[in-house]
C-alpha cells in the first residue's frame, strides 16, 4: 500500500460531536413538534435533507419549516435549531488538523450540512480562537453546495476529481457507516470513529 498524503475528514460526529436529542430539542422548541420523524444522525429526509443536498434555498426551508412550526421563522431561529447538533468541538482535534497540514498532509472536509449550520462553523463564532473551520483545513467539501450528499458515490468522485486524490494515497474518517462502505468501494481506506472518541490514536497508527 501506498502512503497517505491526504486526508478526508466527517464534519459533525467526527470534528465535532453532536448531540441529536438537543437538537429535536431546539426544533421543538421553535415550534416543530415532529421533529423527532425528520432529524437523524447520518442522513436527513423531507426539508432536511433538502437544504442539505442543495435543492432548496435557505429562504425556501425558513419558510416550510415555519408552515411546519404555524408561525413565521427567521433565520437565526433555524441557526439556532441546526446548531443544536453541537455537543461541542474539541480544541485538541482541530490542534491536530492544524499539526496534520504542518506535517505536509493535504487535509479536507466532506461534510452533509446546511447554510444554517454553516453560518456558525464558517465564522469567528466556531471557536474560542475566533478561527473559522475553513481555516483548519486545505477545502471545505459541502453537500448543500455540491448538491449531492454522501452516501452517494457521484461526491465522493467529485471531490477525488476537484482536488485531485488518488484513492490509495487517501484516507477518509467517517462515523457512518455507508459513508465508509462507499468509500472502501471506490478504494479509499477508511476509519470509522464512534461519535465522540478521540481518533488522533487510531489515525497516528495508520500514518506510521
Amino acid at each position: 500500500m501506498g502512503k497517505i498524503k491526504n486526508i478526508v475528514f466527517d464534519f459533525g460526529g467526527v470534528i465535532m460531536d453532536i448531540d441529536r436529542d438537543k437538537a429535536v430539542r431546539r426544533f421543538k422548541e421553535i415550534g416543530v413538534e415532529e421533529a423527532d420523524t425528520y432529524l437523524d444522525l447520518y442522513k436527513q429526509n423531507g426539508i432536511f435533507l433538502e437544504i442539505e443536498d442543495g435543492s432548496i434555498t435557505p429562504e425556501i426551508f425558513q419558510e416550510k419549516l415555519g408552515a411546519m412550526a404555524g408561525r413565521t421563522l427567521s433565520f437565526d431561529d433555524c441557526v439556532y435549531a441546526w446548531t443544536g447538533y453541537v455537543k461541542g468541538v474539541e480544541a485538541c482535534k482541530l490542534e491536530y488538523l492544524s499539526d496534520l497540514r504542518r506535517r505536509g498532509y493535504r487535509v479536507y472536509i466532506l461534510s452533509n450540512t446546511n447554510p444554517f449550520m454553516m453560518s456558525w462553523a464558517l465564522s469567528k463564532e466556531f471557536t474560542p480562537a475566533g478561527k473559522a473551520l475553513s481555516e483548519y483545513a486545505d477545502e471545505l467539501f459541502l453537500s448543500y453546495q455540491m448538491k449531492m450528499v454522501k452516501p452517494s458515490v457521484e461526491i465522493f468522485q467529485y471531490m477525488m476529481e476537484h482536488a485531485q486524490l488518488q484513492a490509495e494515497e487517501t484516507l477518509f474518517v467517517d462515523d457512518g457507516l455507508a459513508n465508509v462502505r462507499i468509500a472502501e468501494q471506490l478504494g479509499l481506506r477508511t476509519y470509522l470513529p464512534a461519535n465522540g472518541e478521540d481518533w488522533r490514536p487510531a489515525i497516528e497508527k495508520m500514518l506510521e
